[in-house]
């Protein structure tokens, strides 16, 4: 590196390089969980039908807490379980909450009995595709249910991760493209190669 190069040239080096190093794994991940959804029908990522289902009872304590949410927090504390609460199916009778504890690659549908003080736990555990898909959408969140929350630690950090990977993919594209530009000798093929992400991009949205 010369001490005459331009500061910003010098600086979008190194956001391309580390931003990389950074990226590296999330954009694996995300590359082979996208492999995976948009072709359901390869043989060796058909992780649903060999998935593994177990049901078990366990005992209760008395529950604590004072809305539903923190009584099935308390739950899988007395279950030693976590993941992001999801509520499947309204209670069906008073002294009973029925929801699910979902994490990348298993998620447990619970049936806990407040007041007979008894907690039903049905398993359900995916191979490392199904992991590997359900990472690619985990968020803790779904459209169309408004009141739907994040209440599970890691999903906030995956989440916090996931921001991160958007914004340092916007800068790493940003960073390159002014390499780009500065590389008199890469001018032709780079603009081809913009001419044609361009034509590729527009036509779906376009039709």
């Amino acid at each position: 590196m010369h001490s005459s190069e331009p500061a910003l040239e010098v600086w979008s080096r190194k956001l391309h390089y580390y931003l990389g190093l950074y990226l590296l794994l999330f954009v694996w991940l995300f590359s082979l969980s996208g492999l995976i959804l948009n072709h359901p029908g390869w043989t060796f990522a058909s992780f649903w039908d060999a998935r593994r289902q177990e049901r078990y009872e366990k005992p209760l304590r008395p529950v604590s807490g004072a809305t539903d949410l923190e009584r099935a927090r308390d739950v899988l504390a007395q279950l030693g379980l976590s993941g992001e609460i999801e509520w499947k199916a309204p209670r069906k009778e008073p002294g009973q909450i029925v929801f699910q504890a979902r994490r990348p690659g298993r998620f447990y549908d619970i049936q806990a009995d407040l007041a007979g003080g008894v907690a039903t736990v049905a398993k359900t555990t995916v191979n490392g595709w199904g992991s590997f898909r359900g990472m690619h959408a985990f968020s803790g969140v779904r459209a169309g249910q408004p009141g739907m929350q994040r209440d599970w630690a890691m999903t906030h950090l995956w989440s916090f991760a996931m921001d991160a990977v958007a914004v340092g993919l916007a800068v790493m594209v940003l960073s390159g493209w002014w390499m780009w530009f500065r590389s008199r000798r890469r001018r032709l093929a780079g603009l081809l190669s913009l001419a044609t992400g361009l034509a590729v991009c527009g036509l779906f949205l376009l039709v």
